[in-house]
């Protein structure tokens, strides 16, 4: 990690560790509000009036909203992996054209980066809409089983933190219950996270 950080700085500086940001912020508040709406829903219909969620429930309640989710992600994950990869193609081409004697000085246009509004709309002329869920197999591989490990954990372990059922975890305990679970379901779909990079290269 350490080794792939300090070479991104040195070929695109220290905002090319950022590159796909934009994508990410465009995206990343509809997809979060996508599960976490889509968790609920699902919560409040599984639960049989007078008794708690039971285990199994909470996980399809999970499942359902990882599901929702991919609607945002796939698309976000898309052209975040596709801008990253172009900026390292871009200046792949920059230092080719630097150290040969037949180019000396490239010329603005063949360093220029492509935007994410490039990438797809190039996708979407080329390959049409399933061009943007070229990934989408592999993000619901990773995401779904993300969510069904994420939710029930999180609200198990914040449920410790409660003095009673009518009172809600202090905010240190439920901040506590959040790191834990994403780092537990994090650690778990971490093979299909790298499956989902490659599946949207390739």
């Amino acid at each position: 990690m350490f080794d792939c950080l300090v070479k991104t700085v040195r070929s695109e500086g220290f905002f090319g560790m950022y590159r796909g940001a934009a994508v990410n912020l465009t995206l990343v508040t509809p997809e979060k509000a996508i599960k976490l709406a889509a968790n609920d829903f699902f919560r409040y219909h599984l639960t049989k009036e007078g008794k708690q969620l039971t285990l199994i429930r909470e996980m399809l309640a999970g499942c359902g909203a990882g599901t929702c989710q991919v609607i945002v992600t796939s698309p976000m994950e898309m052209l975040k992996i596709q801008l990253q990869d172009a900026g390292r193609l871009a200046t792949q081409k920059v230092v080719a054209g630097e150290g040969a004697a037949a180019i000396p000085h490239p010329s603005p246009a063949a360093s220029k980066k492509p935007s994410a509004m490039l990438i797809a709309r190039d996708l979407l002329r080329t390959q049409g809409i399933s061009g943007v869920y070229k990934g989408l197999g592999a993000t619901l591989l990773r995401d779904v089983p993300f969510s069904v490990i994420y939710f029930p954990l999180f609200a198990n372990v914040n449920k410790l933190g409660q003095k009673s059922s009518h009172e809600k975890a202090p905010f240190y305990h439920s901040f506590v219950a959040g790191c834990f679970a994403g780092a537990v379901a994090a650690v778990a779909v971490t093979p299909l996270d790298g499956r989902t990079g490659h599946s949207y290269i390739t």
